[in-house]
């Protein structure tokens, strides 16, 4: 039988898998109805995309892949000590809550070129631009968890003579990752289209260049293929981390039914 851990991620699954459909039928019927060379038919850009990828896009696709994968990461190990950090020590957030609200809203495209001045126009200022859009969504979502969390839970911990690594275990943990999962969910996609940007800038390599490249050529089939391959990604980013929450957050899940 399939347990209810199990049906989470298959409807997920299935509901994401009907948007694509949905998708590219209206794709399709927007094609044949215009028949405009701006517009190709998703059929013909499908069929190109496995050579493309041989031919040479799949480095592109690897290059985007690695800078969104370590961006999320750096931005995790950074997001989780910080908020961590804030929620324990009013004196630490007190430092970090100004500059925290003063960061957070601002566009952080408009930081491209300070980014690019201190860090350089290669992999580094890329990686940073992700990191900037996941970290403080990250830092202010785990500070909130765990400020939420009663205290009669760390009460009841305590009177069984529990550690503080059980109770980063038992209280801490399940209660900062489902708003890990929910900030990640907001912040990679804007990550994503970020990064699309970033990569039409100093380098060779990214489906950003490839699909800027391919567009300037008038080789539009080529241009929508990249602009299908970053939408693969960021859709395969999005179902990883439901898939993860439904398999480390199945209570939250279970709870939200009552």
């Amino acid at each position: 039988m399939i347990d209810k851990r199990q049906y989470n991620v298959y409807a997920t699954i299935r509901k994401l898998c009907i948007g694509v459909v949905v998708f590219n039928l209206i794709w399709l019927v927007l094609a044949l109805a215009l028949r405009n060379k701006i517009l190709p038919n998703p059929i013909d850009v499908y069929r190109i995309m496995p050579q493309e990828f041989v031919a040479g896009m799949g480095r592109h696709v690897m290059a985007s892949l690695w800078r969104v994968l370590a961006g999320i990461v750096i931005a995790l190990l950074f997001g989780v000590v910080g908020g961590l950090a804030t929620a324990f020590s009013k004196r630490l957030n007190k430092i970090l809550e100004p500059l925290l609200y003063l960061s957070y809203p601002v566009p952080k495209l408009a930081l491209l070129p300070v980014v690019m001045i201190v860090f350089g126009i290669d992999e580094a200022s890329k990686i940073v631009m992700i990191v900037l859009i996941v970290v403080f969504q990250l830092m202010i979502s785990i500070r909130d968890a765990i400020r939420h969390i009663p205290r009669d839970n760390y009460y009841v911990l305590m009177s069984l003579g529990a550690t503080k690594w059980q109770n980063i275990r038992h209280i801490i943990i399940p209660a900062t990752l489902p708003s890990i999962f929910s900030a990640l969910r907001v912040t990679v996609g804007i990550a994503v289209s970020v990064l699309f940007v970033t990569e039409t800038f100093g380098t060779d390599k990214g489906l950003g260049f490839f699909t800027v490249d391919a567009w300037m050529r008038l080789d539009y089939i080529k241009m929508y293929a990249g602009i299908v391959s970053i939408s693969v990604i960021g859709f395969l980013l999005f179902v990883a981390i439901d898939i993860a929450d439904a398999v480390f957050c199945r209570w939250n899940r279970l709870m939200s039914r009552y």
